[in-house]
């Protein structure tokens, strides 16, 4: 199965995967694997009227929950269901219950909860879902050469919808703090400690706030919505990822010298 290249970490691999996305992503999806999970999705979800049918088949769930980020959930089957048949339509559901917004998202996309309509019968759903997947998996593999690009290519895909979306500012900073790859990405780029997530919840949103009005001139994730800012963003996170990276291993007296020879 063909792997993605990732020949360099860092800034210049980052942009090489960026300018070879297209080529390399369509021989990646073309693998025998992800294509035989396809179509027997594709042939199958039609059938799926309930939460407990969707669950109770391992290969339809194993490609759903990879289209949200949440293949690492596959064995926990009671749990899913649970997220799925309670929906998002009530406050207490327990997808609401959640700040990592991809199993609201999950529930969502099918439909199974009280009040909801069922949506595994549409006609574009199955490719909408196959799409995430692949896509999803796509980056898992990326990750696997550069745990980086794994979250690079989460905030190219996902980051606009964020920034374009229709709540409030303060909503939308729970969302990013509440999105694993995404918290990456603003800790990351921000220069934040990963223990900030053991302080109050209020008092996270002011230090990420307070940071983006530092590092960006604005807290404002609504100017996101412009590729040149997400550009910006991405690419302050892969440099600050690979200084971290390069630091960890390395005295200062060693940074130094290899700057200098560099």
């Amino acid at each position: 199965m063909f792997q993605p290249v990732v020949p360099i970490s860092g800034l210049a691999g980052w942009r090489f995967l960026q300018r070879t996305y297209d080529t390399q992503f369509d021989t990646f999806s073309k693998g025998a694997t992800l294509q035989r999970d396809a179509e027997y999705f594709r042939e199958n979800i039609g059938q799926v009227r309930t939460a407990e049918d969707l669950t109770s088949d391992r290969r339809l769930m194993t490609v759903a929950l990879s289209a949200f980020g949440l293949q690492d959930d596959v064995d926990n089957r009671y749990f899913i269901r649970k997220v799925l048949e309670e929906g998002v339509t009530n406050e207490d559901a327990l997808a609401n219950r959640f700040s990592d917004p991809r199993y609201r998202e999950l529930s969502e996309a099918f439909g199974f909860g009280p009040g909801e309509y069922l949506k595994t019968g549409e006609v574009d759903f199955a490719e909408a879902i196959i799409t995430r997947h692949l896509t999803n998996s796509f980056e898992v593999a990326a990750g696997e050469q550069d745990a980086s690009m794994r979250v690079a290519l989460y905030a190219q895909r996902e980051l606009a919808e964020l920034a374009g979306g229709d709540m409030s500012n303060d909503a939308k900073w729970f969302t990013v703090m509440g999105d694993p790859p995404m918290r990456q990405l603003f800790e990351t780029a921000f220069n934040l400690p990963a223990a900030l997530g053991q302080i109050d919840i209020d008092q996270q949103l002011q230090v990420f706030k307070d940071a983006a009005k530092s590092v960006l001139g604005s807290d404002d994730l609504s100017l996101f919505t412009a590729p040149e800012a997400r550009d910006d963003l991405i690419t302050k996170f892969v440099v600050r990822d690979q200084i971290r990276s390069f630091s960890a291993g390395m005295s200062g007296t060693s940074i130094a010298l290899t700057l200098l020879q560099g």
